[in-house]
């Protein structure tokens, strides 16, 4: 033993110091108390006036800082996502993290014929199904809008085609809370009930702040509900550097944070102790076109700086990667893909979403999903560190082969090759003459091959068929309501 040993058990980078940090949550109380956010939601202003708050000019709620340091004295420093079989597979606490897809884009790039089409029930089904089958991936969002349901209840079609095609746990949009209200009763079916929901919850809520400064009523409406039920909820403002917030980094920051925190009071105010997840998609606007960037060294530096404030306040972050803002999977959907899942992993993030999004969040991709699976597994690889003990030292090891000899039949490499290196499923790391054997495969072949083995050959554990029965019973009330 050594004394004052030091180990770093991953590897990980800082962007901000604990100074930095602290002037950044300063400015956003500053922004809290004097500026104010509008409250679009009667019961939101409500819960914030308890909490201390000043309304103003009927939606202007000035919030003190008072307010928020009590709500974050009750928000749970830890979210706890269970499998649909109930166990607990994503604990959001520490340096743990953990990699899913995005939700809503309008459009899916075909492979079949290389086009641009809209998002349907059956593309949900197949994202689900082959994103279930990938060992990389842990939570699931339904990737696109279903466009092929009716227009106002698809989230709970949605969430049909999720559940009944991954046992991982899912994260979900909905059109409004009575939208949530119907999907939680689905989730509470297949857990058991209300109480069982509650202690394993397999189902968060994700809703968004409207940047700057403003919450809707549907938005707050569903917080305050899954603050009710015990639903974990993801509030995480968009905002856009030089659009819809300043072109600074800490700016944009400092502004994403208040509306935030926001989200935290009001939550807090409507249950104590309500599980809650922030974070923040915060990007930059492309000044050339108008465009968000999704691929942008922008967007991953500032959700690293937003991770290391969010684990400051010591709450579970939702952070971006395995994104791009290319239209089709090339060279430019694997580059912004790596960079950003890798930053995203270092930064030491809780919830990684957003895998499978080209042109900057409009067209999903079941291709991108799978070579996301590939490249998240080659980031868990390098952030798990280097292990520094007697063992992995090898002296004797090395002193056994000595000068000129080899470690192949040494049975310290047999011990440990396993464990100590990284074994692609899509890399190819053959000879020239071997892959041109093989007919010269491309990263894009071998990801369609990968497809058509899982659609081929991959089972999810079904829903009991009780328990679809009644779901579907949720899903043609909630249509002929809307009829």
């Amino acid at each position: 033993m050594k004394a004052n040993y030091r180990i770093e058990g991953t590897t990980q980078f800082r962007v901000l110091t604990d100074d930095q940090i602290e002037a950044i949550y300063h400015a956003a109380l500053e922004v809290l108390e004097r500026t104010g956010c509008r409250v679009h939601a009667e019961e939101g202003r409500a819960l914030l006036a308890q909490a201390g708050a000043h309304i103003t000019d009927e939606t202007l709620v000035r919030i003190p800082s008072a307010a928020v340091k009590d709500a974050l004295g009750s928000c749970p420093q830890r979210v706890a996502l269970s499998a649909r079989d109930g166990s607990r597979t994503l604990l959001l606490e520490d340096d743990n993290f953990y990699y899913g897809t995005g939700s809503d884009c309008p459009f899916i790039y075909d492979e079949h014929s290389g086009q641009r089409r809209e998002f349907t029930y059956a593309d949900c089904e197949r994202a689900a199904l082959i994103f279930d089958a990938l060992p990389n991936l842990d939570f699931f969002m339904s990737v696109g809008l279903v466009s092929d349901v009716p227009r106002m209840t698809y989230d709970r079609h949605q969430f049909m085609a999720m559940v009944t095609n991954t046992v991982k746990p899912t994260i979900v949009t909905t059109v409004d809370q009575a939208g949530l209200q119907d999907i939680y009763e689905m989730a509470c079916l297949i857990q058991g009930g209300p109480d069982e929901y509650r202690l394993r919850p397999t189902m968060a809520l994700y809703a968004e702040p409207s940047s700057p400064l403003q919450h809707s009523k549907d938005a707050v409406q569903k917080l305050l509900f899954a603050a009710e039920k015990g639903i974990p909820a993801v509030y995480t403002p968009c905002p856009i550097m030089g659009a819809t917030a300043p072109a600074t980094f800490a700016g944009a920051l400092v502004q994403g944070l208040a509306e935030s925190l926001t989200g935290v009071v009001m939550a807090q105010q409507k249950k104590r102790g309500a599980p809650l997840i922030i974070g923040g998609v915060i990007s930059s606007m492309d000044m050339h076109d108008m465009t968000l960037t999704y691929g942008s060294p922008e967007l991953h530096l500032a959700s690293a700086a937003f991770t290391e404030i969010v684990k400051w306040l010591n709450l579970p972050m939702f952070s971006t990667g395995g994104t791009s803002d290319s239209k089709i999977i090339d060279q430019q959907a694997a580059i912004e893909n790596a960079m950003s899942l890798l930053v995203a992993s270092l930064s030491g993030a809780h919830l990684i979403h957003d895998i499978s999004f080209l042109e900057g969040a409009m067209i999903a991709s079941d291709e991108m999903i799978v070579m996301s699976d590939e490249i998240a597994g080659m980031c868990r690889h390098i952030v798990r560190g280097i292990r520094v003990d007697e063992e992995a030292l090898a002296v004797d090891a090395i002193d056994a082969v000595g000068p000129g000899g080899h470690f192949l039949r040494h049975e310290h490499t047999l011990n440990h090759y396993r464990s100590e290196f990284w074994f692609p499923t899509l890399m190819d790391r053959s000879r020239y003459e071997i892959w041109q054997q093989a007919g010269a495969p491309t990263m894009v072949d071998r990801i369609k091959d990968n497809i058509k083995q899982i659609t081929a050959t991959h089972e999810v554990t079904p829903i009991a068929d009780d328990i679809l029965s009644q779901m579907r019973q949720i899903l043609k009330r909630a249509d002929t309501a809307e009829a």
